[in-house]
């Protein structure tokens, strides 16, 4: 087994690691209306798009992402519910995984 150069596996509010969204969207349920599309804004520059474009439940208020030997936080933005239009989860800060 080689080791992984990826620095950087999704974290979803629910807690999932990478992007298994078939075991993800078993929890959420089997109604797609219970998930919705959301971006993320703010936080590091360099984080990659791929981890800025997420599915989430309606319900969820915050994501957090790993990147980099810690996780960056986001909050959803109530000020956008806008039918069709992303969700948008604000970068609120950033913590560091505890060796």
């Amino acid at each position: 087994m080689t080791a992984s150069i990826n620095p950087a596996p999704a974290v979803r509010g629910s807690f999932v690691d990478g992007d298994d969204r078939s075991a993800w969207s078993a929890q959420v349920g089997a109604d797609a209306a219970g998930v919705v599309e959301a971006v993320l804004e703010g936080g590091p520059a360099m984080l990659p798009a791929e981890l800025r474009n997420q599915r989430v439940s309606t319900v969820e208020s915050k994501i957090k992402v790993r990147y980099y030997g810690g996780y960056e936080h986001f909050e959803r933005d109530p000020a956008v519910t806008l039918d069709g239009v992303p969700a948008v989860f604000r970068w609120t800060g950033r913590t560091r995984i505890a060796e």
